[in-house]
Parts: structure tokens; C-alpha cells; sequence
């Protein structure tokens, strides 16, 4: 059986969580979660992350609505990086796009990706 406490986590009790479309392949967000997350996650099938700014446990989609529903949970060689691949409804970032990474640096200059949805 799994146990969450079986992975490194930083100096804060923290491990980094990428959120990746399971059927496009699109990175969606980068967040973090703690042991207690891990195990919400697993237990609820709904992705569980972190909020440092709030220091509370954050349900993706709970007060938007964009929910994130786990597909599967993979962790790095290293046993300190984990990736979701996950059924995502509705934008994942808060500023209401697919993907929280929209800017890309080309030539020097940020260039807009996607307008929001």
C-alpha cells in the first residue's frame, strides 16, 4: 500500500504537483502539496493541492466550478516531483484559460499565448 510519507518533501512539508491534461497532454498549472493532500487525492479522486498564501487544503474547482478529477498520480525518479494527469472541466488557470502557462518568451519579448475562455 502507498504512503505518502514515502516521498521527499521540502523543508516545509511540501512536494510540486504539475497538473497535466490526460488526454491532450497540455500542462495545465504547477501547485504544491503536502503528505495530507497526497492521501486526500488518492482517497477522493479529486486533485487536493496546497495554498501556501492561505495555508488551507485547496480542492481545484471547489468554489469555480473547473474541477480537476484524477486520472493518475506519477512521481519522479527522485521521489520529490509529482505529475497529475487529470480530467480537467473548464479553464485551469484563475485567469480563466486552459493553462496557467499562456506567456511565452520569444526573441526576447513575452508574447500572449490564449486569451482567456
Amino acid at each position: 500500500m502507498f504512503d505518502p510519507a514515502s516521498l521527499t518533501y521540502d523543508a516545509h512539508g511540501l512536494i510540486p504537483c504539475i497538473a497535466q491534461d490526460h488526454a491532450t497532454g497540455e500542462v495545465l498549472m504547477f501547485a504544491w502539496m503536502n503528505a495530507q493532500a497526497v492521501a486526500q487525492t488518492l482517497d477522493t479522486g479529486r486533485v487536493t493541492y496546497w495554498s501556501r498564501s492561505r495555508q488551507a487544503f485547496w480542492v481545484k474547482g471547489e468554489t469555480s466550478g473547473h474541477r480537476q478529477l484524477l486520472v493518475d498520480l506519477r512521481i519522479d525518479c527522485d521521489r520529490d516531483c509529482l505529475l497529475a494527469l487529470v480530467d480537467q472541466s473548464g479553464p485551469a488557470c484563475h485567469t480563466g484559460r486552459q493553462s496557467c502557462f499562456f506567456t511565452a518568451i520569444r526573441a526576447g519579448d513575452e508574447v500572449e499565448l490564449s486569451k482567456p475562455l
